[in-house]
């Protein structure tokens, strides 16, 4: 109770005044959803910054083209950084001295990461194997450039004392092999290194030095 004095110095009783009701606010749940949603997302942005930093890494890209059965050298590689890599599983540039000298199993393109699937150990020549060298006016060869990997067919073709009878028939004795390596020597002809079966080999030798094979594209490398 409150006590104030009068005119004449009676005490006199003052009213009390009623306390204040402070009103609560009223949270809107579509406020209090979107508050929610932005704390999530941005939960979720950190956790998707922190995978990216943490899957960049160096790795190795083909510089140049490396046709198949080639040994890779150090001139044939760059290290790049790549972010989100690891899905393609590429060789890691640290272990470049570990791939040089390995083989592409593949057509390498430049500008492409390099992949422990493109590569091998194993040579063009395999086992069971030789190789030949078989020499080619420009006109007989198939392909405006053969690439080591191409695979071919050597047929035989008929001699002048057979009358065409080995045409008549179809062709003659076919034999398969692999494109090793290519040259062009100084008077314009063309000569293609060759992997066969070593039975094919006599043969094949015997035809050409009767100057009756040719020469047939299968499957390009």
């Amino acid at each position: 109770m409150s006590v104030v004095a009068s005119r004449n110095g009676t005490p006199m009783e003052a009213p009390i005044a009623p306390p204040k009701v402070v009103r609560q606010r009223r949270v809107r749940p579509g406020l209090l959803g979107l508050a929610i949603l932005l704390i999530a997302l941005g939960g979720l942005g950190a956790a998707f910054a922190v995978t990216s930093v943490r899957s960049t890494g160096t790795y190795l890209a083909v510089a140049r083209p490396v046709d198949v059965g080639r040994q890779l050298t150090a001139d044939d590689l760059v290290p790049v950084r790549v972010s989100g890599g690891r899905e393609l599983q590429p060789v890691p540039a640290d272990r470049m001295d570990e791939v040089l000298g390995l083989r592409a199993a593949v057509r390498l393109t430049p500008g492409t990461l390099l992949t422990p699937a493109q590569l091998t150990e194993a040579p063009l020549l395999g086992p069971g194997q030789q190789q030949i060298a078989l020499g080619l006016e420009p006109e007989q060869v198939p392909a405006r450039k053969l690439n080591p990997g191409d695979k071919v067919l050597l047929v035989s073709t008929p001699s002048n004392a057979t009358n065409g009878s080995d045409a008549s028939r179809g062709g003659g004795t076919r034999f398969e092999g692999t494109v090793i390596d290519t040259a062009t020597p100084q008077n314009g002809d063309v000569v293609v290194y060759l992997a066969l079966t070593v039975r094919d080999v006599p043969a094949v030798v015997a035809l050409a030095a009767d100057d009756r094979i040719a020469l047939v594209l299968t499957e390009a490398a």
